[in-house]
């Protein structure tokens, strides 16, 4: 019998390698799981019980809340202690096995690490090292991979080919070369070898691991990183997709020229290989090399802050992975270009997008009306909406990445920005709990709206991470400012369309012109809304300005006196 084991393995040399890795690979991961969910189960305070009926689960969910509120604070802050070493210690175990397995699991990661408002601060901040730790594949094997995919050798298809990538990412790497054919300097992106091979059962190992530790935690339902998986990551290994989806975005803007956005243009895509423009620049958080080149990082975080906006409420068609390797910035000649900017915002990796439906769109926008208003009311009404749950209050703060208490006191601009699940949970001990009842509530389309949210919202941060607070201060003002002119513009634009449809049955002078100043009296709601929010962010703007002189006069006064 091991003989004959061992011939079919040899006659079907691939098909028992993959089956090996494959094993091995889910293998690393199933025993961090359970190393993770044993520590949790023996070593987390107040875990709920591993079994029981979902009543019990309540109860004694109702219980750890009512502990909290009145636990003696050295009691308090030795739980929250042990649970923050527990948080630590698991996300480090999970972060060893997703770097030793790679490819789809460092993807994993770096979902999670972007879930700022959502998870617990150790598991954020352990994850976001996957950001810049993936392996390049070798020359040979993404030499290999252009040939497949293209019937034509690296050396038939381009003239030159650089050996060192770009870039790495967790699926593909990026080389420059120049094409044979035409002289053209271009981007290669190109799938490593084994990411489609291993891609189905990965996404099976994680949906079957992530189910695991819900029936053990029935508290756990982050169920829906799987499904997200499973619904996201075909489209991102066709190549051909990406293509499709930066075509789509370049035609979307081609309208607006003022707004400094240059999409790569697209040459030839297979299903693991793309071809493109190659765009000098770098990343939009390289803040000394927007200060060598004279570009303001206000006007770059208002630059990103515009392009998601009308991706969000005009286009409906959301990139949504903006991590700072894919928002590159490249210095511009002012007069040469339709925008004015000295810079244009370069988006880069269009694998993932959402459409959002009109009705979406409406619904979210007038949700973040109701939260800048601080109308308690409208939020819950708009939050059921939106997540299909009462939980309100964890919700808005999920969505708007601040405490319900500057929500409630409608002060959303002025809170301090950054929401710390941790420092939350010090006040109630059941808010992962809430979270993630909210997350797997929402439609698969809000949890890619809420991924992309954290993720500008991470950008901004580290645009004005050198600033003074004050000017962080506006900086964040400024971007809820222009988050409102465009929910205005959608809201306005979606009452017109009812104004239209309810008068489109009566015929006659009489409604033709009460629906002509209905019409003009919803566009001057807007219009007066909209110079209210401009006057204002522009105050701010020239605040800052004065601010900025005030520091270089400082600078010199002090390097004078010395």
């Amino acid at each position: 019998m091991a003989a004959g084991a061992g011939g079919y393995a040899a006659y079907n040399y691939d098909t028992a390698y993959l089956v090996a890795v494959s094993v091995r690979r889910s293998s690393v991961m199933a025993a961090a799981t359970c190393q993770v969910a044993w520590d949790y189960y023996r070593n987390f305070p107040a875990l709920p019980p591993a079994a029981g009926a979902a009543a019990a689960a309540a109860a004694a969910a109702e219980e750890e809340e009512q502990r909290g509120g009145d636990m003696d604070p050295e009691e308090r802050a030795r739980i929250l202690a042990a649970r923050s070493a527990v948080h630590l210690r698991a996300a480090e175990r999970i972060r060893r096995a997703l770097m030793r397995n790679g490819g789809v699991y460092i993807k994993l990661g770096q979902h999670i690490s972007a879930l700022e408002h959502v998870l617990p601060a150790e598991w954020c901040r352990t994850m976001q090292a996957l950001q810049d730790q993936n392996t390049p594949s070798a020359l040979a094997d993404v030499a290999r991979v252009i040939e497949a995919d293209t019937g034509q050798s690296v050396g038939q298809l381009f003239s030159a080919f650089d050996a060192e990538p770009l870039g790495v990412a967790s699926l593909a790497q990026v080389h420059r070369a120049v094409l044979r054919e035409t002289g053209e300097p271009v981007a290669v992106k190109v799938q490593h070898p084994m990411v489609r091979a291993y891609s189905d059962i990965d996404i099976a190992t994680v949906s079957v691991l992530l189910e695991l530790v819900h029936s053990v935690f029935p508290d756990f339902k982050f169920m829906w990183l799987g499904a997200e998986m499973r619904s996201s990551l075909p489209r991102e290994l066709d190549f051909r997709s990406d293509k499709a989806n930066a075509e789509q975005v370049a035609w979307n803007f081609a309208a607006r020229p003022d707004i400094p956005l240059a999409v790569p243009r697209m040459i030839r895509a297979t299903e693991r290989v793309l071809v493109m423009e190659h765009v000098d620049g770098s990343r939009c958080d390289d803040l000394a090399y927007l200060r060598r080149h004279g570009i303001d990082p206000a006007q770059v975080s208002r630059a990103i802050g515009r392009v998601f906006a009308e991706m969000t409420f005009v286009h409906g068609f959301l990139h949504c992975d903006p991590h700072p390797g894919n928002l590159f910035v490249r210095p511009r000649s002012p007069g040469a270009t339709a925008h004015g900017h000295n810079f244009e915002l370069v988006l880069l990796d269009h694998g993932l997008y959402r459409r959002l439906p009109s009705r979406f769109r409406y619904e979210y926008a007038e949700m973040w009306r109701a939260l800048m208003r601080g109308d308690v009311q409208q939020i819950q009404h708009w939050s059921r909406r939106l997540s299909g749950t009462d939980l309100y209050r964890v919700f808005s703060a999920i969505l708007t990445g601040r405490d319900w208490s500057a929500i409630e006191a409608k002060s959303l601009a002025g809170g301090a920005p950054g929401l710390d699940v941790g420092a939350l949970a010090a006040q109630q001990l059941d808010l992962l709990r809430q979270v993630a009842d909210v997350l797997a509530s929402v439609p698969p389309v809000l949890l890619l709206v809420l991924k992309t949210n954290d993720l500008l919202n991470m950008v901004n941060q580290r645009l004005f991470a050198d600033q003074p607070p004050a000017a962080q201060r506006h900086a964040q003002t400024r971007a809820w400012l222009l988050l409102s002119r465009y929910c205005l513009m959608t809201v306005c634009d979606a009452r017109a369309a009812e104004i239209r449809h309810s008068a489109a049955a009566r015929s006659g002078i009489a409604p033709a012109v009460r629906r002509a100043c209905s019409l003009l009296l919803n566009r001057l709601a807007f219009w007066l809304h909209a110079a209210a929010l401009s006057a204002y962010s522009a105050a701010l703007s020239a605040e800052d300005r004065v601010a900025r002189w005030g520091r270089v006069l400082l600078s010199r006064s002090a390097i004078r006196a010395v």
